[in-house]
C-alpha cells in the first residue's frame, strides 16, 4: 500500500513539473527565450493522393485550392529625370553645361504576382517584380488590398520575400517540386499584362535548366504553360493544386508566350525564404575560384576521355581555394565525394555549405589525381 501511495505522488509531481514548465515557457516573451521567428507552411501531406496515371477531366479543384492564395502586385517608384527643353540640347549644353538643366519627378508603375506561403502573412514573388519600389500594394483574391513591405531577397536567384498583416490570410499548400518529372501537368496562376487572375495549364519541360544567364543560381523547371509579363512571382501549381515553382522568366522573341516558361523550383524557394526570415540574409559557401565547363576540346587538351568536372580558370588570392592549395589550371571532378558534371553543379555544391565547413575536393593536376579540403568562406554579394 505505501508503495503505491509512493507510486502515485511521484507520478502527481512529475506531471505538475511538466505542466508548469509548459506554462512558463508560454508566458516567456519570445525574446528571452531567444526564439527566431519559425515560418508556418502548409505541407503537401494534407493533399489527397493521386497517381500518375489519373487524368482529370477538370483541374477546377486544384485552382481552387491553390488560386487563393495567390496576389497581385502594384509597386511604384520615384524616378527623376532629365525635362524635355530647349536647355537639354546638346549644342545648349556644351557651352553652359548642367547648370541650366532642369529635372522632374514620374512616378513608375509596374506589376506583378506573388503566393502566399504562409498563414503569417509571408509572400514569395520575384525580386524584379519587388526591386527599388517604394510602394508595393497587394491585391487577395477577394477584393482586398493590403500594404506590403520587404522582408529581405536574394537578387541571386531572383527571390523576394514580403510580409503583409491580414486575418483569414489563404496560404499555399507546399509541394515538392523534387518529385516533378518531364510531363507531368501543371498550371500557373498570375496576373499577366494586368488583365487580372489567369491560369493556363501546361506540362513540365524538364528539370534542372541552367546556363540561361537568367540567374547566378539556376536550376528551372521549365514549362510550356503559358506566362506573359505579369506572371512573374506567381504560381506553378502541379494538378493537386500544391506549389511546385514560383513563375519568373519567358523565353521569347515577341515579348509573348512562346511554350517556354521557368519557374524556380519550390524547394530552392523555400530554403531562401526560410533563410531571410530566420537570420535576415541568404548565407552560401565559397571557394573564390573561377571556374568553366569542359568542352570537348578543352578536355582533349588536357588528355581527358570525358568532359566531365570543370577547369579552375582562377583562383582569388589568400581566398579558401587559394589556401587549400588549389590552383589554375588543375580540374575539379568531385566535391564531396559527389561527381561534378559541370559549372553549376559545381556552384551549387560548394553554395550549400555554410562559411566554416570543410568541404572535400578531388581534382586532376597535369593528369595526377589530387586531393584537398578546403574551408568555404561567405559568398559575397556579386550583385
Amino acid at each position: 500500500m505505501a508503495v503505491h501511495t509512493i507510486s502515485q505522488f511521484i507520478l502527481r509531481t512529475a506531471v505538475v513539473g511538466v505542466l508548469a514548465a509548459l506554462a512558463l515557457i508560454y508566458m516567456l516573451p519570445d525574446h528571452l527565450l531567444g526564439s527566431r521567428p519559425v515560418v508556418e507552411l502548409h505541407t503537401s501531406a494534407e493533399a489527397p493522393a493521386m497517381t500518375r496515371t489519373q487524368g482529370p477531366v477538370s483541374y477546377a479543384d486544384a485552382v481552387k485550392r491553390a488560386a487563393p492564395a495567390v496576389v497581385n502586385i502594384y509597386t511604384t517608384k520615384t524616378v527623376v529625370r532629365r525635362s524635355d527643353s530647349i536647355l537639354d540640347d546638346p549644342l545648349f549644353r556644351r557651352f553652359f553645361g548642367d547648370q541650366f538643366t532642369t529635372q522632374r519627378k514620374q512616378t513608375q508603375t509596374s506589376l506583378g504576382s506573388g503566393v502566399i506561403i504562409s498563414p503569417q502573412g509571408y509572400v514569395l514573388t520575384n525580386n524584379h517584380v519587388v526591386e527599388d519600389a517604394d510602394e508595393i500594394e497587394l491585391m487577395l483574391s477577394d477584393g482586398r488590398t493590403i500594404q506590403a513591405k520587404v522582408v529581405g531577397t536574394d537578387p541571386e536567384t531572383d527571390l523576394s520575400v514580403l510580409k503583409v498583416a491580414g486575418k483569414d490570410l489563404p496560404a499555399v499548400v507546399v509541394g515538392k517540386s523534387d518529385a516533378l518529372q518531364v510531363g507531368d501537368v501543371v498550371l500557373a496562376i498570375g496576373n499577366p499584362y494586368g488583365v487580372g487572375k489567369t491560369v493556363t495549364q501546361g506540362i513540365v519541360s524538364a528539370t534542372g535548366r541552367n546556363h540561361l544567364g537568367i540567374n547566378t543560381f539556376e536550376d528551372f523547371i521549365q514549362t510550356d504553360a503559358a506566362i506573359n509579363p505579369g506572371n512573374s512571382g506567381g504560381a506553378l501549381i502541379n494538378a493537386r493544386g500544391e506549389l511546385v515553382g514560383i513563375n519568373t522568366a519567358i523565353f521569347s522573341r515577341s515579348g509573348g508566350s512562346q511554350g517556354i516558361g521557368f519557374a524556380i523550383p519550390v524547394s530552392l524557394a523555400q530554403d531562401v525564404m526560410t533563410q531571410i526570415i530566420e537570420s535576415g540574409q541568404v548565407t552560401r559557401g565559397w571557394l573564390g575560384i573561377e571556374v568553366q565547363d569542359l568542352s570537348p576540346a578543352l578536355a582533349e587538351s588536357f588528355a581527358l576521355d570525358q568532359t566531365q568536372g570543370v577547369l579552375i580558370a582562377g583562383v582569388i588570392r589568400e581566398g579558401p581555394a587559394h589556401r587549400a592549395g588549389i590552383r589554375p589550371g588543375d580540374i575539379i571532378i568531385a566535391l564531396e565525394g559527389q561527381p561534378i558534371t559541370g559549372t553549376g553543379d559545381a556552384l551549387k555544391t560548394i553554395a550549400r555549405h555554410k562559411p566554416g565547413e570543410p568541404i572535400q575536393v578531388k581534382g586532376l593536376r597535369q593528369g595526377k589525381v589530387f586531393r584537398v579540403t578546403a574551408r568555404t568562406g561567405r559568398r559575397p554579394n556579386y550583385r
